[in-house]
Parts: C-alpha cells; structure tokens; sequence
C-alpha cells in the first residue's frame, strides 16, 4: 500500500503549506495582509500573462517557465526575492533596505516603493528572456 499525498486544504494556524498564494496570504499576520496584497498587485502588473502564480519553497511565486520571483511576510517586513543578480543592479537604488545575495527587505514602518518593486521585477523578467 502507498502513502498518498493528502489534497485537502490547511485551515488557518494548520502547520500545513498553505497549497495556493490567497492562502499564504490569508494566514499571514494582519498586518502583512494588505503589504503582500500591494506586491501581488505590483509584481502581476509587469508579468506576462503567462505568468502564473504558485507557492515554491512554501512562499508566493510567479512562474514562466522557471520562477521568476518570490514574496513573503514576516514579523518586521515583506520580503522580494528576485534573484542576487538583479538586485546587484539596483544596489543604489536599495540604499536604506536591508538587502542579502538574493533577497530585498521592506521594513513595515515604511511605506511600500512600488515603481521600484515594479523596475526591479521587470529587470527579473527580462534576465530570465536571455538566459
């Protein structure tokens, strides 16, 4: 007999993955909720309409082809994961966020730089059409 991999959906506060992109962001701290909603909005944007939305390492993604870019809530900021060579392009621009190889730090206490957000995944995008 083999284990079958179960296909119902996690409630809120279940330890399970949450299975689609509303849920993640259903389940994230009240706070975040509306922060996320602003960088879905922003990222599905600029995608190509082919684009899709899925959860790959257990947070928000778009995929085309390969995934293009990650979003993610936590306790003190939303996070942007768009791949280190596209944020090494920006790195003026990121001055005053907390930035790592391949991830980009938006604090809560401030607001939100959506064109930035925009140009950043728009350079991710276009990386991946040469690649």
């Amino acid at each position: 007999m083999s284990a079958r991999k179960s296909t119902r959906h996690a409630s809120p506060g279940s330890k399970m993955a949450p299975q689609t992109v509303n849920e993640y962001i259903l389940r994230a701290p009240s706070h975040a909720r509306a922060r996320l909603r602003q960088i879905r909005a922003a990222i599905r944007s600029v995608m190509p309409r082919d684009a899709v939305e899925i959860i790959s390492y257990r947070i928000p993604a778009f995929r085309r082809k390969e995934v293009l870019v990650w979003f993610a809530a936590f306790s003190d900021h939303c996070s942007l994961f768009p791949k280190a060579s596209v944020i090494a392009k920006f790195k003026d621009e990121l001055k005053g966020f907390a930035v790592s190889k391949g991830t980009i730090q938006f604090p809560n206490n401030k607001p939100l730089p959506i064109p930035l957000i925009k140009r950043i995944v728009k350079a991710r995008i276009a990386a991946a059409s040469h690649a």
